[in-house]
């Protein structure tokens, strides 16, 4: 069931709106750290268990989604995650009434429970609404709805939670009327989308390679070298985008300054989705695409450590740039031939989005460790050169 042009705007506009909920609701992580480190007064490490708990969800949830959606159907598996996302942006409020660290982290846990359903119903849209020879420029154009959402979750909560000047309770109550909004913006989008336009996607129409001889997922190194490589990709890219705003005002800047640094992240991501929309297969494969991205990666990174000030917090934000491109390059290196075995290594790939989970984690214990959140930073450089590693050699293995 590809639909033509005409007939698929208005799903496609749904599910572009759902992108958009995607990147707000995911990049105000950003704003949440520097927010609860203050509120708290939390070291490094505890402030990024908001990363850990919002993205450990994807490992917990991944295959559990798939059974979900067999059961209730993409749409309104669709409309469940929204409702889980709900029941997490409601859970802020009593957390905040608390004053209880947890709760909150166990809200964030709910969110990226239903994000998590959300992605595995939504994404196949995005193939299958159009001809497929123009998959990769609606999934550049969702791209770039989910970072322009991630640019306005900055301005709006950062104008929120980090310019005033309370404290404590008084500080963490300052969550409850935004998040009481959102839910309720969530509730009624999983209504829309319960009674929308969308058809109904068919497990036969994601289509599959032919069947493969081999008899085990594991017996493909593009794809167990591809999980480790989207580990470490999403963990760089998260390391890249959330600390920024901490790490700002570690080299000197006023909070009030850095609350919007990680937009210059997500500016930088939109140019790169512009550079795929344009260049990409034109003028420049997937492949030297994802070289050329882990070379800025290794880069860039560098500049971050040995670079001071504003330059040093212009190359974390150029990560942006880097890793834009990463996720659309690695996934058909990493699924490539596996024909029978391919739902359950995209499976396996949306787990390795704990990578999100647990490098923040230890960027965040190595800077405590060391006491220099700048230095921390190493740990991103042998990331993107195994990430090269696979651009160039490990995606063409075919046997151990």
């Amino acid at each position: 069931m590809t639909t033509n042009s005409k007939s698929s705007n208005g799903p496609l506009m749904i599910i572009g709106i759902l992108f958009f909920v995607f990147g707000f609701i995911t990049w105000v992580n950003s704003v949440l750290i520097a927010f609860f480190k203050d509120a708290f007064q939390l070291n490094n490490f505890d402030s990024l268990l908001v990363t850990f708990a919002f993205f450990i969800s994807y490992f917990v949830m991944a295959i559990p989604s798939s059974w979900v959606l067999a059961k209730t159907g993409f749409k309104r598996g669709m409309s469940l995650g929204l409702l889980s996302m709900a029941i997490g942006t409601l859970l802020f409020i009593p957390a905040a009434k608390m004053a209880n660290y947890p709760m909150f982290l166990f809200g964030l846990f709910v969110i990226g429970t239903g994000l998590a359903l959300l992605q595995t119903a939504s994404n196949p849209y995005v193939t299958i609404l159009g001809p497929s020879e123009s998959a990769a420029k609606r999934i550049s154009v969702m791209g770039i709805c989910n970072k322009v959402a991630g640019i306005l979750s900055q301005f709006i909560f950062g104008g929120l939670f980090l310019s005033n000047g309370l404290v404590g309770n008084e500080k963490l109550n300052t969550v409850i009327t935004p998040y009481g909004i959102m839910t309720v913006i969530l509730i009624a989008l999983a209504i829309w989308v319960w009674f929308s336009s969308l058809p109904e996607v068919e497990a036969e129409e994601i289509k599959q390679e032919n069947d493969s001889v081999k008899d085990s997922v594991w017996s493909y190194p593009n794809l167990v070298l591809g999980l480790v490589a989207f580990f470490l990709y999403v963990g760089v890219e998260v390391i890249a985008g959330d600390t920024i705003i901490n790490y700002g005002v570690s080299q000197g800047f006023d909070k009030d300054v850095a609350k919007i640094f990680t937009t210059y992240t997500l500016y930088g991501m939109l140019a790169g989705y512009i550079v795929g929309i344009l260049f990409i297969p034109k003028y420049l494969s997937q492949q030297k695409a994802l070289n050329y991205s882990a070379i800025l990666g290794i880069v860039f990174s560098i500049g971050t450590i040995f670079f001071t000030g504003f330059t040093s917090v212009l190359c974390l934000a150029l990560l942006g740039l880097a890793n834009a491109l990463m996720w659309p390059a690695l996934w058909p290196l990493a699924i490539q031939g596996l024909g029978k075995f391919t739902k359950l290594g995209s499976a396996l790939i949306i787990m390795m989005i704990s990578g999100g989970a647990l490098l923040p984690l230890l960027y965040g214990k190595i800077a405590d460790q060391i006491g220099d959140t700048q230095k921390a930073y190493m740990i991103m450089i042998p990331c993107y050169i195994f990430i090269y590693f696979y651009a160039t050699i490990g995606h063409k293995k075919s046997s151990w």
